[in-house]
């Protein structure tokens, strides 16, 4: 099914997810244009999407909250358990090895990462930071199948590479630079400087 979905329904399904989660607990269904109002798309959009997953809505009714909240995890892959390591512990590194909101996405963090001497041995949301000498032999032990680049600029390419050659099949960078991997590799890129460039252009 996940090779049959259009890449832009794939980046609204979080979208969709996101709002279903935040619906109280006493409501058993959504309509197609409410799920659209809550998530700022239109009612038949939210419609072609959700059907991509082989769901209908039922007429008046709308979709069951529930099974529509487990076809879209399935959808995402957010039934497995992912291991992720990041690299790089700076202040955005450290927040994210911080961050509690990924466990309930099925993506657990089980690998810190930096060269930096003073950042070797401390331990950040239960996880210690280790040498990024130890990142190829831990990532086929661990079986890391996510890796999130949060080094500068200059360093980023050398962890992509690493992680390819570790087997890590997916890569979120938030380095920014534009990286070079395989055309196998599942590559997302969050240039923050980027979206305020842009953001800048809409604003003048």
């Amino acid at each position: 099914m996940k090779s049959d979905l259009p890449s832009a329904t794939v980046e609204r399904l979080p979208r969709y997810l996101r709002c279903i989660e935040r619906l109280p607990e006493s409501q058993l269904t959504i309509s197609s244009r409410e799920l659209a109002r809550l998530s700022n798309l239109t009612a038949a959009g939210v419609r072609r999407d959700i059907s991509y997953l082989g769901t209908f809505g039922i007429r008046g009714v709308g979709y069951q909250v529930t099974e529509l909240n487990d076809q879209i995890r399935h959808a995402l892959g957010l039934t497995a358990d992912r291991p992720v390591a990041v690299v790089g512990i700076g202040n955005l590194g450290s927040a994210l090895a911080n961050y509690t909101g990924f466990g309930n996405r099925g993506f657990r963090i089980v690998g810190l990462y930096d060269a930096a001497p003073t950042k070797i041995g401390t331990c950040l949301g239960g996880v210690e930071v280790r040498d990024i000498s130890r990142l190829p032999d831990d990532a086929r032990t661990t079986h890391i199948s996510v890796g999130i680049i949060a080094t500068p600029a200059g360093a980023a390419q050398q962890v992509a590479t690493m992680l390819v050659e570790a087997g890590v099949r997916s890569i979120l960078n938030f380095a920014p630079t534009l990286l070079r991997v395989p055309d196998d590799i599942h590559l997302r890129q969050v240039d923050l400087a980027t979206e305020l460039q842009i953001l800048g252009y809409y604003m003048t």
